[in-house]
């Protein structure tokens, strides 16, 4: 699947061993912090802590966050998409709602016509997927497949679409080469026996703040993000998540492209509240996120984003597409609260210590939930948060 070798600064480089998926070597953590020099932050834990965002990185003159359509928010919504006894998806059925989901959008007769909005021959893609609750819960190969399907039929080469991830072990366990073309290139940022490896991040751009006097405080960009990518397109899943309440288009982004992003939530007290909207803004993300498709055909409502309990699996059938990303997560929050309301559940907005425990029970949690970062990160500019302006467009296939 991976053709010739990309060779990024400090010694990286990508290695194929044929299962189609690339990942990074080793490579000698003192030389990734010497290239990093910089003074390190006093280890105060605030309520709200303070952040130092580093990043050479420039905005675009038009930024793809929250891009040409704020606020706008289309979902597909497809009964025939996938089987929820067996969780077969119809690809058929996925392609015409990517096609319905892009013209929507857009306002384009052509499907075609609709993508290249967004994407030149020229451009070097990322398709960001969601792993984490692989292989019950991700971004659906059948979805990645049909917007690779839709890069190609553009004219973007094989070979300068990545499809990545932070971590190999859930990245392989998707399998996703099987459902792409040749040439197309699937990426971990970190190994599948090597988790917390630093090679595969790029040592100039991160965010660095002390939530609880940790040894590292620095969380860095994907050095994919960094060196080699033009445009990006977000593929979320609709999931709950135990520690920011949601886990959409802002989280994809922010713990997915950066590294040592699990510290924020240590404790029942979280710290995703701004953590994900900081890490959201650091550039170039806004400006090279230019399009979010959230895959929706399955999803979490509890105990996310893993999914190892059947029981807290549901199945919207559904694809939002749009510029921005706060406009769609707030959707996302309205989805699994319904849901959660439907089967009796407490709300992820609940701050009461009193629901904290197992949470084999749906009323119970292990932390407090935080999906104020939603709101938080529109008054980052990252979005459009408020129903008012939300301009939701719903279509039936």
């Amino acid at each position: 699947m991976f053709c010739g070798c990309f060779t990024p600064a400090a010694g990286a480089w990508f290695d194929a061993d044929g299962s189609g998926v690339i990942h990074y070597t080793p490579v000698d953590r003192r030389l990734f912090l010497q290239l990093a020099a910089a003074a390190p932050l006093a280890a105060v834990p605030q309520e709200q802590p303070a952040y130092r965002t580093v990043t050479h990185f420039k905005p675009a003159p038009k930024r793809g966050i929250p891009g040409p359509y704020p606020g706008r928010v289309i979902r597909v919504h497809a009964e025939r998409s996938i089987d929820a006894e067996s969780g077969a998806v119809n690809a058929q059925v996925v392609q015409q709602m990517l096609a319905s989901g892009m013209q929507a959008l857009t306002g384009d007769r052509r499907a075609e016509d609709a993508w290249a909005r967004f994407i030149s021959p020229q451009d070097v893609v990322g398709i960001k997927v969601n792993c984490s609750g692989a292989p019950n819960i991700c971004s659906r190969p059948e979805v990645v497949a049909g917007i690779v399907e839709n890069l190609t039929a553009i004219g973007v080469p094989a070979n300068q679409i990545y499809v990545y991830e932070r971590f190999e072990d859930q990245l392989r366990s998707v399998n996703y080469p099987t459902y792409l073309p040749a040439g197309v290139n699937v990426l971990a940022a970190e190994g599948a026996h090597a988790r917390g490896t630093i090679l595969g991040y790029d040592p100039n751009t991160y965010v660095e703040t002390s939530f609880f006097g940790e040894e590292d405080t620095r969380s860095n960009l994907v050095r994919l993000v960094a060196d080699r990518l033009t445009k990006i397109i977000n593929v979320p899943n609709a999931k709950e998540h135990q520690a920011s309440g949601v886990t959409g288009c802002l989280k994809n982004i922010a713990y997915g492209d950066f590294s040592n992003v699990a510290r924020s939530h240590e404790a029942e007290k979280t710290f995703t509240y701004s953590f994900i909207g900081t890490l959201a803004a650091v550039e170039p993300l806004p400006s090279r996120v230019v399009l979010h498709v959230m895959d929706g055909l399955a999803g979490v409502w509890h105990a996310g984003p893993f999914s190892t309990n059947r029981r807290f699996r549901f199945y919207p059938k559904q694809l939002m597409f749009g510029t921005d990303p706060v406009a769609m997560d707030h959707k996302l929050i309205e989805l699994i609260e319904a849901k959660r309301k439907a089967e009796g559940a407490v709300s992820i907005f609940d701050r009461s210590r009193e629901h904290l425990g197992d949470n084999r029970d749906p009323n119970f949690n292990h932390y407090i939930r935080e999906p104020g970062h939603v709101e938080y990160a529109s008054k980052l500019g990252l979005g459009v948060f408020d129903n008012q302006k939300i301009d939701l467009h719903g279509i039936e296939l």
